[in-house]
């Protein structure tokens, strides 16, 4: 099974881009037939940005779940990534 990760950023946010690499880096561990991720600008997609609670940036939801506000640190993100795996295993 394959969770979908979307991380919310603007072109101002200075914490956005250490966001995007810590994600980047828990998804290579993870595997692409794992972990799909997309950065989103919330200026480009505001409607799902609001649909999901999106206050500031940078955001990171799992499975269409806010999940974290602010920049996770990797631990905490490998953390949620592994029980999103467990609860969607077969």
């Amino acid at each position: 099974m394959t969770i979908e990760i979307e991380v919310f950023s603007a072109p101002a946010c200075g914490k956005c881009g250490q966001a995007r690499e810590r994600l980047r880096a828990v998804a290579r561990d993870f595997g692409e037939d794992r972990v799909r991720w997309r950065e989103v600008d919330v200026l480009d997609d505001m409607d799902r940005a609001v649909a999901l609670g999106v206050l500031s940036t940078p955001a990171i939801a799992i499975d269409g779940e806010l999940v974290f506000t602010g920049t996770p640190s990797e631990k905490a993100l490998r953390k949620a990534v592994e029980a999103r795996l467990k609860r969607t295993a077969p």
